[in-house]
Parts: C-alpha cells; sequence; structure tokens
C-alpha cells in the first residue's frame, strides 16, 4: 500500500474478524441523548424528538442534522456546549449487561484461537458522547464512526462535522474491509484484489437492533458475513427481530446480554471458531490460485506478445488518422513492450506518415513517451522519436 498521511491497516498475518456494532438499543437500552442530555434542557424525551423530528419535516432536513441543531440551540443559555459536556453526559449512558467487559473478553478469545478481533462503532449517535463512557475510555473501539460536531477555537461545538445515517453508514465497512480508516481517506475508492482484502466481509459481524441498521446487514449478508438482531432482555420485545429475521436482514438474533456464558457471548465465540477454521481454507485455496495463474504465465504472455503485433503490424499499414488513434488506444492498455516491440514501434513512428504527423497529439504524444523509458536509447529510430517528440508542443 502506497505512503500516505491517512491512519491506513495493513493485512495481518493472521485473520481478522471485525465486529461493529450499532450503539443505542444495541449496547445501550436507550437513546444516549436521552439519558441525561434532554432533561437537562428542561424537555421531556417525547417533546424533544417530536419538535426533532417536526423540524427535520418542515425543512426537507436530515433527521440527524435535525436533532444536532435543537442540541445546540436547546443548550444555549444552560450550559457550554464543548466536548466536555457532552463526554460528561456519555459517562452517564447506561449500557446492557456485560458490555463492560464484552470488549476485551471476545478480543482475548479470538487471540487463543488464532483470530485477531477489532470492535468498530458504526452510529447515528453522537461520538463526543461515546468517547466519554467509560469501554471507550478504555479503548474498547478501533474507531468510532458516529455523528460529530464541528467545534471553534473556544472548542464550543457550532456546526456538524459528521453525519451518519442509516444510509451512508454502509461506507464505513468498505473502509474497515480495506483498512482505510480514516472519513477523508481517497483509497477506499482504490481496488483490493479479493486476497487482499484485510477484513474480507466474511470476516465481518454487524450487531444492530432496527430498521436503522438493515443496509449494513444486508451487506454483510450478502458477501457471507454474519448480521445478528439484538432485543432488550429486560422487555423481551423481539417483534422487530422477528421482522429482521423474516426479512433475511440478519441470520441470528440474541438478547442483549454480553455476560459471559449468555447466548450472544456463545454466538461470537461460534463465529470466531468458525474464522479460524474458515481463513485456514481461505489460504489454501488462494495458494492453489496462485500457483494454477504461475502455471498460466507463459501462455498468457504469448498470447498478450501475438495481440500487440497484430496491433502493430496494424499500425505499421495504417492510412486514417482515426484508425491510427484507435490502434494506439488499443497499444495503450498494455503496460509493457519488450526491446524489440519499442523498436518496431518507433520505427512505424517514423516510416508510417500516418503516424508520424500526429505525434504532437496528447495520446499518440503520451503513448510514445512512455515506449521510449522502455526502448534501447541509443537505437537509431528511438533517437529520432525521442527528437521528433522534443520538437512537439
Amino acid at each position: 500500500m502506497p505512503e500516505t498521511k491517512y491512519e491506513r491497516k495493513t493485512k495481518a498475518d493472521k485473520p481478522v474478524l471485525a465486529i461493529c456494532y450499532d450503539f443505542d438499543k444495541t449496547l445501550s437500552p436507550d437513546d444516549m441523548q436521552a439519558q441525561g442530555y434532554i432533561q437537562s434542557v428542561g424537555y421531556d424525551i417525547g417533546s424533544f424528538w417530536s419538535e426533532s423530528n417536526a423540524l427535520a419535516e418542515q425543512n426537507d432536513m436530515d433527521g440527524n442534522l435535525a436533532y444536532m441543531y435543537k442540541m445546540i440551540e436547546e443548550a444555549e443559555g444552560h450550559f457550554v456546549f464543548n466536548k466536555d459536556t457532552l463526554a460528561r453526559y456519555g459517562a452517564q449512558v447506561a449500557l446492557f449487561p456485560g458490555v463492560n467487559e464484552w470488549f476485551e473478553r471476545i478480543r482475548s478469545f479470538g487471540a487463543e484461537h488464532g483470530v485477531i478481533v477489532e470492535h468498530y462503532i458504526i452510529s447515528s449517535g453522537l461520538k463526543e458522547m461515546i468517547e466519554g463512557t467509560e469501554v471507550a475510555k478504555n479503548h474498547a473501539f478501533e474507531k468510532i464512526y458516529a455523528s460529530s460536531f464541528y467545534f471553534n477555537e473556544r472548542g464550543v461545538a457550532k456546526w456538524p462535522a459528521q453525519v451518519v445515517n442509516y444510509t451512508n453508514k454502509t461506507q464505513f465497512l468498505f473502509r474497515i474491509s480495506k483498512g482505510v480508516l480514516d472519513i477523508n481517506d481517497p483509497g477506499v475508492n482504490d481496488y483490493f484484489s479479493p486476497d487482499e482484502m484485510r477484513v474480507p466481509f466474511r470476516n465481518m459481524v454487524y450487531i444492530g437492533d432496527s430498521d436503522t441498521d438493515i443496509p449494513c446487514m444486508k451487506l454483510v449478508n450478502s458477501y457471507g458475513g454474519h448480521s445478528i438482531g439484538v432485543y432488550n432482555p429486560d422487555t423481551e420485545d423481539k417483534s422487530k427481530v422477528y421482522k429482521m429475521m423474516r426479512d433475511r436482514r440478519i441470520k441470528f438474533f440474541a438478547p442483549a446480554d454480553y455476560s459471559e456464558g449468555k447466548e450472544l457471548d456463545s454466538l461470537l465465540k461460534a463465529i470466531i471458531l468458525k474464522t479460524a477454521e474458515n481463513e485456514k481454507l481461505e489460504d489454501m485455496y488462494y495458494r492453489y490460485q496462485k500457483e494454477a495463474r504461475e502455471v498460466d504465465k507463459p501462455a498468457d504472455a504469448a498470447l498478450e506478445r501475438q495481440k500487440k503485433q497484430e496491433l502493430l503490424d496494424s499500425l505499421a499499414v495504417s492510412k486514417s488518422f482515426v484508425r491510427t488513434h484507435m490502434l494506439i488506444k488499443q497499444l495503450s492498455a498494455f503496460d509493457s513492450f519488450d526491446r524489440d516491440l519499442c523498436a518496431d514501434l518507433c520505427r512505424i513512428a517514423v516510416e508510417n506518415i500516418q503516424v508520424k504527423l500526429i505525434l504532437g497529439d496528447k495520446d499518440i504524444k503520451g503513448f510514445y513517451k512512455r515506449i521510449l523509458e522502455q526502448a534501447d536509447a541509443t537505437a537509431a529510430y528511438a533517437q529520432t522519436v525521442a527528437e521528433l517528440l522534443g520538437g512537439t508542443q
């Protein structure tokens, strides 16, 4: 992977299992804003969300942007709305049973079985509040992807910096898969062959509780990963997970009890064990595939050279500028040419007037500059082409 200013992770010598979590009602029984903040600005919970939703509807506004705006607005006159304030409210957020011990325990179990386990948050909640929780302070998460604020030079929240909603959550799965973790890193668009993926989707687990998690669940499922729906163990209301199961959004469901020995604990340990064994088979598959490709290389190389020679022969007798451009475009698709072919291409550029007259055209000039880098610089035709190119604008 090329050098970059961004945070990236490279493929490890052991399989990596990425467990991705929603936060509200997945790790915590309620919305984080409803566990102290809403009450502190003089609202009851229902009224705050009703007004926030109305603001979004009346202004064609994203619902998350609406609640973030309302949080800033309602804090005025009550307290300074900064990172420290949000972290204090985050520290008040209740967590489901077993959450505090869960992350390290699952990491340790993975390590015992040759699997690197990493935990990620992908949430529409607030990053600054999540960072204030005890588990985040204890470095439970590899990365927290969540909505967040821009803070001015005095540290006061002024504007949304990042908004995470159910439709854009999936981008973070691709970042995790490729190890391209920074939200501004364009490397997420780079092509990675399947055997180069740091975390193949088959080695992803997504844990969520509701419809807002469906795009991520669907994506993970479709590529062989594991989606898990959780429900509140106190209310035992399974209506949402039943619906997600019927709609084939999840493969499993369990109470949101993260204690050792509980159903969720057993389920994740089974997934880790499966990952450990399955990756041995995947490694074997890619090894056999590579060996087969090595055997095919001579034949493929011969076919490629034959194709190049056919294009050169056509270029040598080309009688039109349009056809010459087309042939150069086809030749440009090849990365390299041997010395003999380079010599022939240089000869054609000198002897075929159709080629010679358009050496200054952008595509032709670019192609021949590349050819000169691979050609014998002392050859007569190569020297002539270099002189012709030097005189073109």
